[in-house]
């Protein structure tokens, strides 16, 4: 198996792991309760092409974003975590005032890129593995066709999320409305938990070095 191949297969089922289209499915059809059927079809493709144009800025920009701002990833990861925490919550307990997540009935509010596209699509696990992985092409002796693979891997993981949002009914048709609040509502407990594994990953992170340093000042 050749290395791009390798690294198709692997950055596909890192995303399709992180974003996780099944998790999205609940959210989507909430906020397009009724909406019409064509209607919720672009909000899936629209999302979809948000989350794709998000996906190639940060593995072009990704890491000169870091260094021009001076912000280590292990921020934001930290940052992604407090954004997605919050939205787990909101989506766990809905404030009457509707808080991050836009209701279904928010007029004229984009829902497709927030909160559909970003966080709930790509939100902080997809940026810092996409920057990580800008990183690692530019290090690799074909550069290129890497980054060819690179960019398929993201083109199936959001054909494979679209296709999970615009097939969204029949996956929940027998659930009806209640099921559909209970699974946003235990989807929201994972998206909150995942944010807050995110800060302490994050933190740790960005603590390891200070711990090296007290480490070898204790040492001496």
């Amino acid at each position: 198996m050749t290395p791009a191949i390798t690294l198709f297969i692997s950055l596909f089922t890192t995303l399709v792991a992180i974003i996780n289209p099944l998790e999205a499915i609940p959210v989507y059809l909430g906020l397009t309760d009724g909406k019409t059927d064509s209607e919720q079809r672009r909000v899936a493709r629209q999302a979809c092409i948000y989350a794709l144009l998000l996906s190639f800025f940060f593995l072009l920009f990704g890491t000169l974003l870091l260094r021009l701002f001076e912000v280590p990833l292990s921020m934001v990861r930290v940052v992604g975590g407090v954004i997605l925490t919050r939205v787990g919550f909101d989506l766990f307990n809905p404030p009457p005032s509707g808080g991050i997540i836009p209701r279904a009935d928010a007029g004229d509010t984009d829902i497709a890129f927030v909160p559909l596209a970003m966080p709930i699509m790509f939100g902080p696990g997809a940026i810092a593995t996409l920057i990580s992985m800008a990183s690692t092409i530019r290090q690799s002796p074909g550069e290129m066709l890497h980054f060819l693979a690179a960019s398929a891997a993201i083109f199936a993981c959001m054909g494979v999320t679209y296709l999970s949002l615009v097939y969204a009914k029949p996956i929940l048709r027998k659930i009806g409305k209640q099921g559909i609040d209970a699974a946003t509502r235990i989807v929201g407990f994972f998206v909150a938990a995942m944010g807050m594994g995110l800060i302490f990953n994050g933190t740790v992170e960005f603590l390891e070095p200070y711990r090296q340093v007290a480490k070898i000042a204790t040492g001496a």
